[in-house]
């Protein structure tokens, strides 16, 4: 892993502002529900769009946006120059291989759009106004690779390129050591999705005996449900959404793992009635908690605090779904748990999702 350091103070120019003055053609990689929000942001810079193109062997004679949809090869037989800009997400490890192969030879930027809020990009404006709290939460990291990895998605974020992304993620052995610094009995999965986590909880935690799998969505909690009939632990599958607070309220779904109960969701699907819950309403005693609840992790640690401090687990948080989440998070926890060390550990993906901020009570070593 290369050490990276903090972006200099005052940011002078982003990823946008590149884009935004470039004379090449910009042609963009990819469809979609990503694609559409790069369009929106382009248009806030007047950026003009060339060309759409999907990998050769994905071309089926479709348009997009108006745009025919072109095969990379026909792009590269019409443009002696251009530019990329890639809209879509992966952690295939081929699929990144290929992009990191495009890199070299072409000009190649992965914007980081938010998942959950398009009302705020990490910018040039957003870095610059911020600064001193990104720096706080990167003071607050107890280890030089959680500084390093930190460090390298603040720069990603700023100028869109693929090297600072190569740089900062973590086998998941690793991540999971890290966890298993504490003996975990107890799980609350906060956004169990299907299961996938759960699996991972009883693949990696030796004595695990019970785990509170807490998922909205009704197609991934029937996946969920299934899964939990032939676990080796105790498998409680509660179909709700985990928030500050107990009631009856809406889900946002998108069709994908990026349902949300966020009102700034950004890919909406269809709205549901959803019960929401707090962690605190379980009246459980976890040794490890787990949020990935697509832009409402903020508010689900608000109605878990009397459970931390109780019980005091071993926590991951997500902390990409929003742009503020990198200090905004820490933030909180830092007022009322004080008496943790905190890391930053990030799996493998293209942009910079999976970015995880871990919590290990200080007694444990």
């Amino acid at each position: 892993m290369v050490n990276r350091k903090l972006p200099a103070f005052p940011c002078e120019a982003d990823v946008w502002d590149k884009l935004s003055r470039e004379t090449r053609p910009i042609v963009v990689y990819g469809m979609g529900n990503g694609a559409d929000k790069l369009f929106r942001r382009f248009e806030k810079y007047g950026i003009k769009v060339a060309e759409v193109f999907a990998s050769d062997g994905f071309v089926r004679g479709h348009s997009y946006r108006g745009y025919k949809v072109k095969s990379f090869s026909e792009i590269k037989e019409a443009y002696p120059e251009f530019v990329i800009v890639l809209s879509f997400a992966s952690n295939r490890s081929e699929v990144v291989q290929l992009l990191e192969e495009i890199d070299a030879e072409y000009e190649l930027y992965i914007p980081d759009m938010p998942v959950a809020d398009e009302s705020e990009y990490f910018d040039r404006e957003f870095f610059n106004e911020n600064y001193e709290r990104i720096k706080g939460t990167y003071d607050l990291l107890c280890d030089e690779e959680s500084k390093s990895i930190f460090s390298s998605i603040v720069n990603y974020k700023l100028t869109g390129k693929l090297r600072y992304l190569l740089d900062a993620y973590t086998e998941r052995d690793e991540l999971y050591s890290l966890i298993s610094k504490k003996e975990i009995r107890t799980v609350i999965d906060a956004g169990a999705y299907n299961g996938d986590t759960a699996r991972e909880a009883e693949k990696y935690f030796g004595k695990l005996e019970k785990i509170y799998a807490i998922e909205p969505d009704r197609r991934n909690f029937k996946k969920l449900s299934a899964y939990s009939e032939g676990a080796g632990c105790e498998i409680v599958c509660i179909n709700a959404a985990v928030y500050n607070e107990c009631r009856d309220g809406e889900f946002i779904g998108s069709g994908n793992r990026n349902s949300s109960v966020s009102s700034t969701a950004s890919f909406e699907h269809e709205r549901l009635a959803c019960p929401l819950i707090t962690v605190d309403s379980l009246n459980a005693e976890p040794d490890y908690v787990k949020y990935d609840v697509e832009g409402a992790e903020y508010e689900a640690l608000l109605g878990s605090l009397k459970t931390i401090k109780a019980s005091r687990p071993v926590l991951l948080v997500s902390l990409y779904h929003r742009s503020r989440d990198m200090f905004y998070i820490p933030e909180l926890l830092r007022v009322e748990l004080s008496d943790y060390d905190y890391y930053v550990r990030r799996l493998y993906s293209v942009p910079a999702w999976e970015l995880d901020l871990i919590l290990i009570p200080k007694e444990i070593k």
